[in-house]
């Protein structure tokens, strides 16, 4: 699809710039709890939409204030994403409050012919996007089980400019939840540089640092996908913390967690019902915890019981090697310019209670 006729798509789709987050002001609760923006390649209940849910569900609580969503290519297509990401706020009752921004529909640099190779040397790889073809219309769009969104449209700022101004309006406060491939990060630090030290923090789901990758061998989808805007961030000075492969291959879905939270007749919600049907049968096939990880260490980093740190790079040529994170503990060239922490070991049954119960309350939240 040509860049013209996504932005005419997306501009049909835009609503007309009056939207932000208004829990902001002084006489918000939400004033004083931390600033985060969630940069996603979203999905309705799969890892994203489930990190989506539970954030909503710390801001009921007062512990997070989530200022917008910003939406990337990554798991799918952004079209799909967006779609998925608009009804996500009106499912938690959020709309009014975090905004939806669409970002980036393809990677900094790609090369389609070496993504077939690739996915044909690794035919059990996870790829995303590539696996599917992308959709030009709303016609070709999949809708969520409750289906599309019914009135909530996108901000009229695109993901990147939206990152820039809200990095500057908060200067030092606002912690990006990196979730997808960092295209719209990198896009932003290349059009103002300046905000790399206005950001606090950056911590991300991403990369495979001394276990095999998802995608490719040795790729994490996250980081493979645009490793080059991987390198872009991680060779600024922004303070980052990484939740890899090597943990969430530790962390995996289980059946009994699966019942608890889709099978329980007290708790049935318009998230547990997507939960039920975007997870059946999950914990059949080995899959892990990905994304919801970074909101428990975000909130208390000692959800994290072992953690390593290094100077950091990533291999962006197209082909086997793409993706592969390169790890260092002496600096080197081109690598992260500081020791960048990464986990290595999660406290599960904490984590779980947590998982549990921020998926299991009741919806739509109501904010303080």
């Amino acid at each position: 699809m040509h860049s013209k006729s996504i932005a005419i798509l997306m501009t049909s789709m835009a609503l007309a710039a009056c939207g932000g987050n208004d829990s902001n002001s002084n006489s918000s609760p939400l004033s004083n709890a931390p600033k985060v923006i969630m940069d996603s390649d979203f999905n309705t209940m799969g890892d994203d939409g489930q990190l989506f849910a539970m954030t909503t569900q710390l801001m009921a609580q007062g512990k997070v204030n989530l200022l917008g969503l910003t939406v990337v290519t990554g798991n799918d297509w952004l079209l799909q994403e967006q779609a998925d990401a608009l009804k996500a706020v009106e499912r938690m009752g959020v709309q009014n409050t975090v905004g939806v921004y669409a970002g980036a529909n393809y990677p900094l640099q790609y090369d389609v012919a070496s993504i077939r190779v690739q996915q044909a040397a690794n035919p059990n790889g996870y790829f995303g996007a590539w696996m599917r073809p992308e959709p030009t219309q709303a016609s070709q769009l999949t809708a969520p089980p409750d289906g599309f969104a019914t009135s909530t449209k996108l901000q009229a700022e695109n993901a990147s400019d939206y990152i820039i101004d809200t990095v500057k309006k908060y200067p030092n406060q606002v912690t990006i939840l990196e979730v997808g491939p960092p295209t719209n990060l990198a896009l932003a630090l290349q059009k103002a540089p300046e905000i790399a030290s206005l950001i606090k923090q950056i911590v991300y789901m991403g990369g495979a640092m001394a276990v095999p990758g998802n995608a490719n061998a040795v790729g994490e989808l996250n980081w493979w996908f645009d490793p080059l805007a991987v390198r872009t961030v991680l060779q600024t000075s922004i303070p980052q913390s990484v939740i890899p492969l090597d943990v969430t291959d530790t962390v995996p879905l289980t059946e009994s967690v699966y019942d608890q939270i889709a099978n329980n007749p007290n708790k049935q919600t318009a998230v547990t019902r997507a939960y039920a049907i975007a997870n059946a049968n999950a914990f059949s096939t080995n899959t892990d915890i990905f994304d919801t990880l970074t909101i428990a260490y975000f909130t208390d980093p000692t959800y994290a019981t072992q953690t390593k740190s290094a100077y950091l790079d990533i291999d962006t040529s197209s082909g086997e090697t793409q993706g592969q994170v390169k790890v260092y503990q002496n600096p080197v060239a081109g690598a992260s310019p500081q020791k960048i922490t990464y986990v290595t070991q999660f406290d599960n049954n904490r984590f779980f209670n947590l998982y549990i119960d921020l998926l299991t309350r009741p919806v739509p939240v109501t904010l303080p």
